[in-house]
């Protein structure tokens, strides 16, 4: 009896230990790398870190001298992801601001007449969609011309 409590204690004092060293369900490696949900945005092509990685592959010596600023352009990678996370966050600002300047400008062409506005932009059978199909028509055209 005693030697069956002593199994059983042992036993179960492994399944909790195992139980709490394995990662709760929602943590852990992402089962499409570089699109997890705790960094959204961050894909391959759009990780800055990646993108100077592989562009010092290119030469390393070159690479130093486009990016680093310090008498022996050490700081060379870091100055390279923080200048294209910049550029990002200004693409992704402008790309943005060009959307709310298309939704300004349809909001006001509707004001002018909503009749005409939804028969100039619908195209489903309500032609429900017309706002929508403007501030993209708009932005399309705003984003094509920069």
């Amino acid at each position: 009896m005693k030697r069956t409590l002593v199994v059983v204690i042992a036993f179960l004092s492994l399944a909790v230990s195992a139980a709490l060293a394995a990662p709760p369900a929602d943590k852990g490696k992402p089962e499409n790398p570089g699109h997890s949900s705790t960094a959204p945005g961050q894909s391959a092509e759009k990780n800055a870190a990646k993108a100077c990685k592989a562009e010092r592959a290119l030469g390393v010596q070159a690479f130093k001298d486009k990016y680093g600023t310090n008498s022996n352009k050490a700081n060379a990678f870091g100055k390279c992801v923080s200048g294209m996370a910049k550029k990002a966050d200004d693409d992704e600002a402008r790309d943005e601001h060009a959307e709310k300047n298309a939704a300004k400008a349809c909001k006001a062409e509707r004001a002018l007449g909503a009749q005409a506005f939804t028969n100039k932009y619908g195209t489903n059978a309500n032609k429900a969609n017309a706002f929508g199909k403007c501030v993209s028509k708009l932005a399309k055209e705003h984003g094509s011309t920069s």
